[in-house]
C-alpha cells in the first residue's frame, strides 16, 4: 500500500485561510456550507462556477460575498437580449489625435467576473465568454490581451425562465468546472435573514480576509495534491460510467475528467491534506459531472442530471 504523506503546516496553514474565507461567506450566505466550499474549489482549481436556482434564494449574493472576501477586481456583467460581445470583451476605438487605434479594454478584464443571467443574452454573446473562460486572454484585431490572475467566472441562470433566454450549447457549460444549486435556506437562517432586513449592510461591509497573493499560492499548492494512481483510476472510471450508462445520450468529456481531477485535489486542500482521498472524488463529482450529462429521457433539467450521475456515482466500487 502507498505511504500517504503526513500532513504539513503548510497544508494546515492552507486550510485555516480557506475556513476564514469560508466563514465569512457563510455570514451572508446561511445554511450553505456545502455550496460555499464547493464555490472555493472552482477558485482553488482554476476553474468556472455555474449557479442555476429559482429568483431570489441568493445566487448573485453568493458571487459578491466571494469577491468582497477575496480583496480582488470585480465586475458584474448583467446579461440581456440586446448586450453585444464588445460590451463584454471590450472594443477598438480610433483616436484622431494619435491617428490609431485604441483597444478599450471591457468588464472581463477583472478578477472575478459575474454574468448574472447568462442565458438571457445571445449565444453570439455568450460565446465571447469562451475564449476567456478557456484559454484565459481574449483577441481583439488578431492580438492577444491576457486576462488578470485569478481569474473567475461567477455565472447565474433562471431555470424556470424560458421566455427571451436562450439555453447555453453544451460547449459553452463544458467550460464551467462545477454547476451549483443553492436551493431555499433553512428556516431559522430565513428567519434571521427576514429579521435583520436582509444581507446589503452586511455585504457593503465585508473586508477581504484573503489576499490576491494568498490566493494564488493555494491555486499552485492545490496543483501539488498528490492523487494516487487508483484514485486516478477511480475518477476515469466514473466518467466511463456515465459514457457507457443507458441512462445518458451523452457522458462526461475529456475536459470534464480533467476538471473532477482538479476539483479533487483542491478538495483536499481544503481539508488540510496533501493527499486526496475517495471522498474527496465524491464530495464534487456531482457538480463537476450533472451539467456535462445528457439525460435519454431529455427531462428533468439540472436537478434530474444530478439525481442521475449521483446513482452512477454510488454505482462504481471506490479503491481501496
Amino acid at each position: 500500500m502507498t505511504q500517504r504523506p503526513a500532513i504539513t503546516t503548510h497544508e494546515a496553514v492552507a486550510a485555516d485561510l480557506i475556513a476564514c474565507l469560508e466563514r465569512q461567506v457563510g455570514s451572508v450566505v446561511k445554511g450553505k456550507g456545502d455550496v460555499i466550499r464547493q464555490a472555493v474549489v472552482c477558485l482553488l482549481a482554476q476553474g468556472h462556477v455555474l449557479i442555476e436556482d429559482v429568483p431570489g434564494v441568493g445566487k448573485t449574493t453568493l458571487a459578491r460575498s466571494l469577491a468582497n472576501s477575496l480583496g480582488l477586481a470585480f465586475q458584474r456583467i448583467q446579461f440581456t437580449s440586446d448586450l453585444l460581445p464588445s460590451d463584454i470583451v471590450g472594443v477598438s476605438i480610433y483616436r484622431q489625435a494619435s491617428e490609431r487605434f485604441e483597444y478599450v479594454p471591457g468588464p472581463i478584464f477583472s478578477n472575478v467576473v459575474l454574468a448574472d443571467e447568462i442565458n438571457r443574452a445571445s449565444p453570439k454573446t455568450q460565446s465571447a465568454l469562451l475564449e476567456a473562460m478557456s484559454e484565459r486572454h481574449v483577441t481583439i484585431d488578431r492580438e492577444r490581451h491576457p486576462l488578470p490572475e485569478p481569474f473567475i467566472v461567477l455565472a447565474t441562470q433562471n431555470p424556470l425562465e424560458y421566455v427571451g433566454t436562450f439555453p447555453l450549447p453544451e460547449s459553452q457549460l463544458d467550460r464551467f468546472m462545477m454547476s451549483l444549486r443553492l436551493g431555499y435556506p433553512p428556516r431559522e437562517q430565513e428567519r434571521e435573514l427576514l429579521i435583520s432586513g436582509g444581507v446589503d449592510r452586511i455585504l457593503a461591509d465585508l473586508e477581504p480576509v484573503v489576499s490576491r497573493e494568498d490566493v494564488l499560492r493555494l491555486q499552485a499548492r492545490a496543483e501539488e495534491v498528490q492523487v494516487a494512481d487508483k484514485l486516478a483510476d477511480y475518477i476515469l472510471s466514473l466518467a466511463e460510467a456515465t459514457r457507457d450508462s443507458p441512462q445518458f445520450v451523452l457522458g462526461v468529456s475529456t475536459r470534464g475528467v480533467q476538471n473532477l481531477y482538479r476539483a479533487t485535489q483542491a478538495m483536499a486542500l481544503c481539508e488540510g491534506r496533501p493527499f486526496a482521498t475517495p471522498d474527496d472524488v465524491q464530495g464534487v463529482a456531482v457538480p463537476v459531472f450533472a451539467h456535462r450529462v445528457l439525460l435519454k429521457n431529455g427531462g428533468g433539467g439540472l436537478e434530474a442530471a444530478r439525481t442521475a450521475v449521483a446513482r452512477v456515482v454510488d454505482s462504481v466500487p471506490i479503491p481501496v
